[in-house]
């Protein structure tokens, strides 16, 4: 399957009842990021990833084997992990326009996206680039080597069913990779809708992306139990979180005033940071504003957000080693831990107790590792959001 797929005449690969889409000429596709990605790459990115390559196979990942860092948090890094494009992941409730954003980004419909008022994009999609339109299901992605998605399948078979690759080529995709997400369910929907763990994939993917968008419907500000775990299993992620006010045209200059009011409200009950997030407003799709009142802010808005995402490929560097530093100073604690609780143990007898007692009081457990190592507290398993491993 992976020859065929790598082979220049396999076939494309489409979701049961979904029509292919026409692939659109080169010189046809005209997106509003293209002027922004003109002399983006980061030169100093090939060296850079040479460097952190070896120095994660040669110092980190030993000590990651040697305490079962995988179990206790994310699993290994590949070297397709560290050559990936920087991703962006789009999260939101149903209908609020994720799908359309992508479009808007890409200059043309992607291979497989379905676009209307009803909750519609029912699957996780990585628009990637490609040398032709092709959809790639979840099992092939999941054992292809060139992919940073190996990972995945430890969340079961059901996951892979609702996984797939979209790949165009159209210039944006050469930069960057984008991740559309299924709409955020509510009230007994988010109960028995889903056959996986929504919420642990999308910690995986929010682990992994350079930027988080966070995307509101101006008529539909409400917080749903769902959308607002998806927040929480954000924790620690904040610089890479925006917000964006989508079809903010469809409302009057007042309105919109009230609007913001009333989302910085909500969200502020959810997201626990005294720092503000950066809010985007305007109406991000191929259509033309249904409100002109505002089009200067809309159009100012619009490029503000054109030059953050621009910014990602540009950086890519930097970022890369910042993700790396992170993930050294998560493993070096999680070591510390399990070195303590292990010392703790009776050498014969009383090591179930002893355990049973470790994990009934594991937060006080953690504190004597702090103390002992100097560690900051930032850096605790209750702090990172990470304690529901243990």
């Amino acid at each position: 399957a992976i020859r065929m797929m790598q082979d220049k005449e396999a076939p494309s690969y489409h979701s049961p009842g979904v029509p292919p889409t026409a692939p659109a000429p080169p010189g046809d596709v005209h997106s509003p990021l293209d002027p922004y990605l003109e002399h983006c790459t980061d030169g100093a990115l090939p060296a850079v990833l040479s460097g952190i390559k070896r120095i994660y196979r040669e110092k980190i990942l030993p000590l990651e084997e040697m305490y079962s860092f995988d179990y206790f948090h994310t699993p290994y890094l590949r070297d397709s992990d560290f050559d990936a494009k920087p991703q962006i992941l789009l999260l939101g409730q149903y209908s609020v326009g994720k799908t359309s954003f992508i479009q808007w980004l890409l200059g043309r419909p992607f291979p497989g996206q379905m676009i209307g008022p009803e909750p519609t994009t029912d699957r996780f999609i990585a628009v990637m680039h490609g040398a032709e339109d092709l959809i790639i299901p979840g099992s092939a992605l999941s054992i292809q080597a060139d992919m940073p998605f190996r990972a995945v399948d430890k969340f079961g078979t059901t996951f892979l069913n609702k996984f797939q690759a979209s790949l165009c080529n159209v210039p944006t995709t050469q930069h960057l990779t984008l991740i559309d997400t299924p709409g955020v369910l509510s009230g007994e929907k988010q109960r028995i809708g889903r056959s996986y763990d929504f919420i642990q994939v999308i910690e995986w993917f929010a682990s992994r992306a350079d930027m988080i968008l966070l995307l509101f419907d101006a008529h539909k500000l409400d917080i749903s139990d769902e959308f607002k775990a998806v927040i929480e299993i954000l924790k620690g992620q904040d610089d890479k979180i925006r917000v964006v006010l989508n079809k903010a045209d469809t409302i009057s200059t007042q309105e919109l005033m009230r609007v913001y009011g009333a989302m910085m409200w909500s969200l502020g009950k959810v997201v626990k940071t005294p720092e503000v997030m950066r809010v985007f407003v305007g109406s991000f799709w191929d259509q033309p504003l249904q409100n002109t009142e505002m089009q200067a802010l809309f159009d100012a808005e619009k490029r503000d957000l054109l030059s953050d995402l621009a910014m990602l490929p540009r950086h890519a560097a930097v970022r890369k080693v910042n993700e790396l530093v992170k993930r050294a100073r998560l493993a070096k604690t999680h070591a510390y831990i399990m070195g303590h609780l292990r010392n703790e143990l009776p050498s014969v007898f009383g090591k179930k107790k002893k355990q049973m007692e470790m994990a009934a009081n594991l937060k006080e457990e953690f504190i004597k590792v702090h103390r002992a190592y100097n560690l900051p507290p930032a850096t605790s398993p209750t702090s990172t959001g990470s304690v529901t491993g243990w």
